[in-house]
């Protein structure tokens, strides 16, 4: 059997794999293609990708069918896909593939051309690296038909070449879905033929999205549009005033708005139904996305027609003339040979069947979806714009009970990681609901889950920070999007994830540490503040985006009068911007503790060395002054690490005052958490332990 590691890149893992004998092929190795079946050319293309990777852009030989003679030392990659597969993928192809390396060559079969292009994307991964191609056979589909990604560039406008690279890597590990959050109170992002005063500026026409849906359609991937109604929609009552309750006016703020439309009035009917229209004539897929979420309920309550029109109707409060809304909406949307979808908020008896759910308010809201009868998408728990690292959201999977994803939810507020925003995080709790008793007595059959979408909010996300924002831990929920229940240790996750990214960048896709670097150095971060950067992390859930005051004033309910720290405007260009979510030195640093417990005398002499160079940080004034007060708490730590080194009579010691600057230095320095203090200070106290333990013997 080949020694080569033949996962060391790969994720999702794939459902079956066995492991061959014989040795690797090596790259460059040259290749003659086989295509025993069909040929089309979103397969050329796709096999094109792996052979420049692999053959660094020389053309390999392509044989007649049948031809199988070795020529000039080349090894024969066979593609055989039974059929042609349509323009556009849909929810429910066949994604199956079977993969097989060995002496004989490189084969990839598969029924469709999706599974051929989830067979390449593994291809790929395994062959990005140097060590060769190790001997295996993959037998592989997913779990889910619906795995995606919903990237909100109403916030901050992401253009076209942006998500045609996102599309791209998202291929790279299978995802399948990219549903674009099109509008939202700052900003209407497509530009409507109809209503051409709603696009702002920056906007897509309709041939920026005929491109972004021909791209994805090349690599299997679909295209989800959404329109967020009624609520959401400051923009689209500063461009048409009349489609509102009231006069509004632009808005540059982040948070929950008031404004409404005016679900008394026609003309604002005939407007969605022009919109829609026009977003089905552009995205090919069955399914609409229609928003739904955080509807505030002033405008509605406050307005003498509103009311009347809600007493002629019999509908009793705000909830009830929503789903009226809803209603309608959903039934454009069906006339337009659409499936309407929405964000869990519209969740009512009176919501039509076919109305898919996206659930995004914690763990309850699934089971209140399904027990409705709504087929559903998985959110909750997946929100990449809280810089939660992987293994945060990769322990939550789709289908779990209801009581493990709760215990889950619940052991966050005990994650010393989270203990900055720990209150917060309880004050979501208050969206755990019950499932209503008459939820089945429609006689509706219950809901199915059709997949699950991260989602990334782009109040602190521009084109500039996108990549460092998703790619950190997009790949951990791909993986958990695809393959088994059953595979849960995050350690093996946490190896492969790196991997995955070094594999990532050999292809030239994209070069995720690389563009760290370069927004750090924007930020005039050098080189010598590495250390650093290594260990440092940004404020997770929403304590950037609140700030101090605002989230003290959530917990207590008056949030909404109070300004945010951040609007449309603010430059995200400081160190906080640059750095991934998840410092991954930190898990090494955990290692090289262990290691140096058991004894291993390299590791201690490694770990002195880190912690002699976090005391001889840079001095005041060679960097950006907000790092400066960072550096003063890693040069402590470091300092007590050579103590602990050195001494463990003295390690035996820790004082009470140090353990309490240990505590502060593990609180937020502004929008910046020193990642590396649990770290070191769980294993000090646990070397001042084993110290205390000797010293009674």
């Amino acid at each position: 059997m080949s020694n080569v590691r033949y996962d060391a890149g790969l994720m999702p893992m794939p459902r079956r794999v066995r492991l061959l004998e014989g040795p690797p092929i090596m790259p460059a190795t040259p290749l003659r293609e086989h295509y025993p079946a069909v040929l089309t050319p979103r397969i050329e293309c796709a096999v094109g990708r792996f052979v420049d990777l692999w053959r660094l852009g020389e053309l390999p030989i392509r044989s007649a069918p049948g031809e199988t003679d070795a020529i000039d030392g080349r090894i024969d990659f066979v593609v055989d896909c039974a059929a042609a597969s349509p323009t556009c993928p849909a929810l429910g192809d066949d994604e199956r593939y079977q993969l097989e390396i060995g002496a004989a060559g490189i084969r990839l079969e598969a029924r469709t051309e999706w599974g051929v292009l989830r067979g390449l994307a593994t291809l790929m991964q395994l062959g990005a690296g140097d060590a060769g191609l190790a001997p295996v056979f993959i037998d592989d589909e997913p779990r889910f038909g619906w795995r995606g990604l919903t990237l909100d560039v109403a916030r901050h406008f992401i253009g076209i070449e942006a998500l045609l690279r996102t599309l791209d890597v998202m291929a790279f590990y299978k995802l399948n879905v990219l549903h674009l959050h099109l509008s939202d109170d700052q900003a209407f992002r497509f530009a409507s033929s109809a209503h051409p005063r709603l696009a702002s500026n920056p906007a897509y026409s309709a041939n920026d999205l005929a491109r972004l849906v021909a791209h994805g359609a090349a690599l299997g991937i679909r295209i989800v549009p959404e329109l967020d109604m009624p609520g959401h929609v400051t923009s689209w009552l500063t461009a048409y005033p009349e489609w509102g309750c009231r006069p509004t006016t632009a808005s540059r703020r982040f948070g929950v708005h008031k404004a409404c439309l005016d679900p008394c009035n026609p003309a604002v009917y005939v407007a969605i139904g022009q919109l829609l229209a026009e977003l089905a004539a552009v995205f090919p897929d069955q399914f609409l996305h229609i928003g739904g979420d955080e509807v505030h309920p002033a405008w509605w309550s406050t307005s003498a027609e509103v009311q009347a029109f809600m007493a002629l109707e019999g509908l009793s409060q705000p909830a009830d003339l929503q789903a009226w809304f809803n209603r309608r909406v959903a039934a454009m949307v069906t006339g337009l040979g659409r499936r309407a979808v929405a964000w869990d908020e519209v969740l009512h008896p009176a919501l039509p069947a076919e109305v898919v759910v996206q659930t995004w308010r914690g763990a309850t809201q699934r089971a209140r979806a399904l027990a409705s009868g709504h087929d559903c998408i998985i959110s909750a728990n997946y929100y990449l714009d809280l810089f939660f690292p992987a293994d945060a959201h990769y322990r939550f999977d789709p289908l779990a009970p209801e009581a493990e994803l709760v215990a889950l939810e619940d052991g966050l507020l005990e994650d010393p990681r989270f203990a900055h925003v720990a209150a917060g995080m309880r004050w979501t709790h208050q969206w755990r609901e019950a499932v209503p008793a008459d939820a089945v007595s429609a006689g509706r059959p219950t809901g199915r889950v059709l997949g699950a979408e991260a989602c990334l909010w782009s109040e602190l996300v521009d084109e500039a920070t996108l990549d460092v924002r998703l790619w950190s831990r997009m790949p951990a929920l791909a993986e958990r999007f695809w393959s088994m229940a059953a595979l849960r240790d995050v350690g093996d996750m946490r190896r492969r994830l790196r991997g995955s990214l070094a594999a990532l960048g050999a292809t030239g896709m994209l070069d995720l540490m690389g563009s760290s670097r370069a927004l750090l150095a924007r930020a005039g971060v050098g080189p010598d503040w590495q250390p650093l950067i290594d260990v440092l992390e940004p404020v997770k859930w929403y304590a950037r985006l609140l700030g101090a005051e605002a989230l003290a004033a959530r917990l207590q309910g008056r949030e909404m009068p109070l300004a945010r720290p951040y609007q449309v405007d603010t430059p995200l260009d400081r160190v906080v911007d640059g750095l991934l979510p998840e410092a991954f030195a930190v898990t090494d640093l955990a290692s090289l503790c262990q290691q140096v417990d058991s004894g291993d005398t390299h590791a201690r002499a490694t770990l002195r060395r880190l912690a002699e160079t976090w005391r001889r940080l840079p001095r005041p004034g060679s960097g950006p002054a907000e790092l400066e007060p960072l550096a003063e708490r890693l040069a402590r730590l470091g300092a007590l690490v050579i103590e602990r080194l050195d001494n463990r009579t003295a390690a035996a010691r820790l004082s009470p005052g140090t353990l309490a600057q240990l505590a502060a230095d593990a609180e937020p320095c502004g929008e910046y958490l020193l990642a590396a203090v649990p770290v070191i200070r769980a294993w000090l106290v646990a070397g001042a332990s084993a110290g205390q333990h000797e010293s009674r013997q």
